[in-house]
């Protein structure tokens, strides 16, 4: 396992520089990298590369599980070939924070949603997860699939609006909206429930089902999720064929004539 040095810059729109020793390397998402040195090289490989050693057949079952898991077949390994220290950085997708998490430090495994991933020292292996009841499969939100991050060493995670972290007891539950769910432990018991009351499920805001999470283990979650930015941000984009700017329906249309919009 490669151990790197890092630095999380900004507050919204974070970036994280990793530091690489001569040889050492870092995996990440094809795409994600901001910058980095002269030293470093850059390779595209099937899956995360952990299946370098049972030839092309077990590669392909690697980048087939991140298939599985909506990503791309292909990652980028960066190492430094150079003198010296070298460093690369990777960007945030969207404003959020990156969460730093030492694998070693858990036990060596965590289950987070499938887009989370952002980057990882080279050893860190990414597998799929499928959650265990049918109905948190099919109502949690993140789909049957979850991404599984296993090894020793140091990952990042990258999650919308602020971040909470809980160490939950055992036995301990908490109910979370199943968007917020960034990253748990495996000891931490996922299901999903649904909310009683008719007017409640329909009045609520809050959707049909919410998710449980049970003690022990740690858990990460997100106030924002892109699920919800996304959805407000088309709320208020302008709508193909005159359906208005997201203002209220009613509303809306009020809005325009008085502003002297009548396109």
């Amino acid at each position: 396992m490669h151990e790197i040095d890092f630095k999380i810059y900004g507050d919204d729109m974070q970036f994280v520089e990793v530091e690489l020793d001569p040889m050492e390397a870092a995996v990440a998402e094809a795409g994600g990298m901001m910058y980095m040195d002269e030293g470093i090289e850059m390779e595209t490989i099937f899956g995360d590369g952990s299946q370098q050693n049972s030839g092309f057949l077990g590669a392909l079952m690697g980048a087939g599980k991140r298939l599985l898991t909506g990503e791309s077949l292909f990652m980028t390994v960066f190492q430094n070939r150079g003198h010296g220290k070298q460093r690369i950085a990777f960007g945030a997708p969207y404003p959020g924070k990156i969460i730093p998490i030492r694998l070693a430090e858990l036990g060596g495994e965590i289950l987070a949603q499938k887009d989370s991933f952002l980057c990882a020292a080279k050893g860190v292996t990414l597998g799929i997860a499928f959650t265990k009841r049918f109905g948190a499969g099919l109502f949690g939100g993140e789909g049957f699939i979850l991404q599984r991050l296993q090894g020793d060493g140091l990952a990042f995670v990258h999650a919308g609006g602020t971040i909470m972290e809980r160490d939950l007891a055992p036995g301990e539950l908490v109910r979370v909206d199943t968007g917020c769910i960034v990253a748990f432990q495996p000891s931490v018991a996922y299901d999903i429930q649904m909310v009683r009351g008719i007017k409640t499920a329909l009045f609520g805001g809050e959707g049909l089902f919410f998710a449980t999470l049970r003690g022990p283990g740690r858990i990460w979650l997100q106030s924002l999720p892109l699920s919800r930015l996304a959805g407000r941000i088309y709320a208020a984009a302008p709508q193909s064929g005159g359906g208005g700017r997201g203002e209220g329906s009613i509303l809306g249309g009020l809005g325009r004539i008085l502003d002297g919009d009548n396109s």
